[in-house]
């Protein structure tokens, strides 16, 4: 059975840094001959929203609100996923999410149970 179990999240001042982990378990990343790799999040009264991810030929990509200051990286050996956040604002405080395709061996995405992140003035 795959599962996805995310750490790290919890709440921090204007300015500050966390950094998320979503292990894997069931899995081995270097199994997926199609992998992709996301970090979504939702803050309260809104839509989920795709932070950062890291396509099936290597590609990592950010959204515009976290450029520059988020980087996702990813540990084959340890089948665990990586968001450290720096520079962090309210704007940043919602529940965070990782999420990975993995084809053949599933259809769609596995995902993460979700990490809380709040960041205080």
């Amino acid at each position: 059975q795959v599962q996805l179990v995310q750490s790290g999240g919890g709440s921090v001042q204007r300015g500050g840094s966390l950094k998320l982990s979503c292990a894997a378990s069931g899995v081995s990343f270097s199994s997926c001959e199609m992998g992709w790799y996301r970090w979504y999040r939702q803050a309260p009264g809104k839509e989920r929203e795709l932070v950062s991810s890291i396509s099936s030929t290597g590609a990592t990509t950010y959204s515009d609100s976290v450029k520059g200051r988020f980087t996702f990286s990813q540990d084959n050996v340890k089948n665990t996923l990586y968001l450290q956040m720096n520079s962090l604002n309210s704007g940043d405080t919602a529940v965070y999410y990782c999420a990975v395709g993995c084809r053949p061996l599933w259809v769609g995405h596995k995902w993460g149970q979700g990490t809380p992140v709040t960041v205080s003035s």
